[in-house]
């Protein structure tokens, strides 16, 4: 069992390497004015390297899918590898990125509707249990989904520079960076606000006060380092964008208490 669960870690982890490879590698240019330690941007690795990279990643990726004769893990896979391709590759009908509203598809596809087949495959693959929807999956979604959206809102406001060099109208270009941030933190405060309450609940004490504790401590800390931070500042908001993404890997610790 523990070998199935690190194999279905290691085949997400080497598709999420792709996803950040073709993004790299679409994206050199503006890279060189938004993120230009990035080894593409800085020159570290060559195009051919990053290519090989992203080539290499998905067919280890697909093959260890496959080799777990699990259908929801690979679809869960092909779906990542499509939506990130889409997300950064310049062609007809794709680019994603460049939309405000495929941005905001694409991140909620990735980081929450694409929860599901995961949990067909390790219920069923890896746990050998029957399908039943609970109410901990219906939270996962919902609130991965609300970060989801704040994390498509949030991570255009350090790269407006770059994105208005090259012609990408994102959400901070159209309605302000101050406008795009205030609304993020609010859906988020909402999203802790909301998950306290629904410790309430749990009929466990334990679950009860980790998930209210939790979720309010956290909502608390995200409120103060939003006061913090200097939007005109590129290097602050790139630490606060990195600062949600800590508080979303923490969100998987907080979902298993959810009951």
């Amino acid at each position: 069992m523990r070998i199935l669960f690190q194999r279905a870690i290691v085949a997400t982890l080497t598709m999420n390497i792709f996803v950040r490879a073709i993004n790299q590698l679409s994206d050199i240019e503006i890279d060189k004015v938004n993120k230009p330690n990035l080894p593409l941007a800085s020159g570290d690795f060559s195009i051919g390297e990053g290519i090989a990279i992203a080539i290499i990643s998905t067919l280890t990726s697909l093959a260890m899918g496959v080799m777990l004769r699990s259908p929801p893990l690979v679809i869960a896979l092909v779906i990542r590898w499509i939506v990130g391709a889409a997300y950064s590759i310049d062609l007809p009908l794709l680019r994603w990125k460049a939309s405000p509203l495929m941005a905001v598809v694409a991140i909620i596809i990735l980081n929450g509707i694409n929860v599901l087949p995961y949990f067909v495959h390790f219920q069923k693959y890896v746990l050998g249990r029957h399908l039943v929807f609970t109410k901990p999956l219906l939270f996962s979604v919902i609130f991965m989904g609300i970060f989801s959206v704040v994390l498509a809102f949030l991570k255009d406001i350090p790269d407006v520079e770059g994105d208005k060099e090259f012609g990408i109208r994102t959400l901070p270009m159209i309605l302000g960076k101050e406008r795009v941030f205030s609304i993020s933190i609010s859906m988020l405060l909402l999203a802790y606000g909301g998950a306290a309450l629904a410790g309430v609940s749990s009929p466990f004490l334990l679950c009860k006060l980790v998930t209210m504790i939790g979720h309010s401590v956290l909502g608390f800390i995200l409120w103060c380092k939003a006061q913090a931070v200097d939007l005109s500042n590129t290097k602050s908001t790139y630490s606060f964008f990195i600062f949600i993404f800590q508080l979303y890997y923490a969100e998987f610790f907080l979902m298993h208490f959810v009951r």
